[in-house]
C-alpha cells in the first residue's frame, strides 16, 4: 500500500538524528542509551486489513491510541516506546507485530468490555501473551513482558522543539518568556 501522495500534513521521508549511546548490559551485551548518534527516530508498524475502517475505529477508540489524520482518513497512530527483537528463522521476510502491556488479564477483562475476543493467556516465561481479534479479523499479539526491556531512544530534537513551544506559550502580552523552572511541593 503507497502512502497517500501530496496529502496534507504527511511528512516526506526523510532521516534525523538521535542521541544514543553504546553500553553493556549485566550479561555484558551491548545496549544503546544517550551518547552516540543513530539516525532513526522511530519505527512504522502496519497492520493489513481487509476492514481497515473498522479496525482503525478500535484503535483510536478502544484501545485510545493518539492519532494524526493525513488526509482522506488515514490515519497515523502513535504507540509507546517499542523495542525490536531478531529471532532465528529458516525463511526471512516473516515479522509480527506485539503491542505490550503491564496487566494482561486487566487487558484482557477491558477488551470484554468493548466485545473484543481474545485467545487464551499464555505464559511463556519471557512474558504472559494473548492474541486479540481485530473488527477487521486479522489477529494482534499482546503480551506482558517479563524480559529486561532496553531503555526508549530519545529524539532530543523535539525535546528541544517541545521545549521552545512550551516556553512561547508561557509568554504574555506584557511580560518575557519565562524561563524560570520552579520546584513542585
Amino acid at each position: 500500500m503507497a502512502r497517500p501522495p501530496g496529502k496534507p500534513g504527511y511528512m516526506e521521508w526523510g532521516l534525523a538524528v538521535c542521541d544514543c549511546a553504546v553500553a553493556r548490559d549485566s550479561s555484558g551485551n551491548m545496549a544503546r542509551s544517550e551518547g552516540v548518534k543513530s539516525m532513526l527516530i522511530g519505527a512504522h508498524s502496519i497492520i493489513y486489513s481487509t476492514n481497515p475502517d473498522a479496525d482503525r475505529a478500535f484503535l483510536r477508540d478502544v484501545l485510545r491510541l493518539p492519532n494524526v489524520d493525513v488526509g482522506e482518513g488515514w490515519l497515523i497512530f502513535g504507540v509507546p516506546p517499542a523495542e525490536v527483537a531478531v529471532h532465528p528463522s529458516d525463511t526471512n521476510n516473516r515479522h509480527e507485530l506485539y503491542l505490550m502491556c503491564d496487566d494482561i488479564v486487566a487487558f484482557v477483562a477491558e477488551m470484554k468490555t468493548h466485545n473484543i475476543a481474545c485467545g487464551p493467556v499464555q505464559d511463556q516465561g519471557w512474558g504472559v501473551l494473548t492474541q486479540l481479534t481485530l473488527p477487521g479479523g486479522g489477529k494482534l499479539g499482546i503480551y506482558q513482558p517479563r524480559h529486561a526491556r532496553p531503555k526508549a531512544m530519545v529524539d532530543k530534537t523535539a525535546m528541544k522543539r517541545a521545549r521552545r513551544t512550551t516556553k512561547k506559550r508561557t509568554k504574555g502580552p506584557d511580560r518575557k518568556t519565562s524561563t524560570k523552572r520552579t520546584r513542585r511541593p
